[in-house]
């Protein structure tokens, strides 16, 4: 099964970070058997409408904007998501079921789940994480890690880096560098 797992949101206000940071986390901490893609997908809406065409698998990392706590998690599966109208609050969230509905007309379109969480703060210019969102980061990464089991897809954790460290990294890029030497 060929599968990608796309990190989304704009690092650059807090919370909204999220998914970039649990896709560099995964990537940089869990070895996949099998043909498992990470993607840093940002804030590039509509250009990551091929994955969900060249995939079988899409899981995408993202906040989603449900009324609970922050730090709740949630899996939600791509019919799911299109049935949830108050779920397109941010721009990248109208983006990705925008994208959905364009690829459910067309031939192929990957099996896909958002794994997210309830955002503190997407309104903060500042790089980082609040503290419920780092309080149950685990928590997420935990559940997309069943979702791919779920789908037969194994996998092997290899500790590099902590979440802390990967978002020293966006605040310091020269950090990033150093790690990779």
């Amino acid at each position: 099964m060929k599968t990608a797992i796309i990190g989304i949101g704009n690092i650059l206000f807090k919370d909204e970070g999220l998914g970039v940071y649990a896709a560099k986390f995964v990537e940089a901490n869990y070895r996949f058997d099998g043909n498992v893609d990470i993607i840093d997908g940002g804030t590039l809406g509509f250009k990551l409408m091929r994955y969900y065409q060249e995939y079988d698998k899409v899981l995408i990392f993202d906040t989603v904007s449900i009324e609970d706590a922050p730090g709740s998690i949630y899996n939600i599966p791509s019919d799911v998501l299109l049935g949830l109208g108050a779920y397109r609050k941010t721009a990248h969230e109208v983006e990705v079921v925008e994208m959905l509905e364009i690829c459910s007309l067309l031939e192929k379109i990957a099996k896909t789940n958002i794994i997210g969480m309830v955002p503190e703060d997407i309104k903060s210019v500042e790089i980082g994480l609040s503290q419920s969102v780092i309080n149950n980061f685990h928590s997420l990464i935990d559940a997309a890690l069943q979702e791919l089991r779920s789908d037969g897809i194994t996998y092997r954790e290899t500790p590099t880096l902590s979440l802390e460290e990967i978002v020293a990294q966006y605040r310091n890029p020269s950090m990033a560098d150093a790690a990779t030497v």
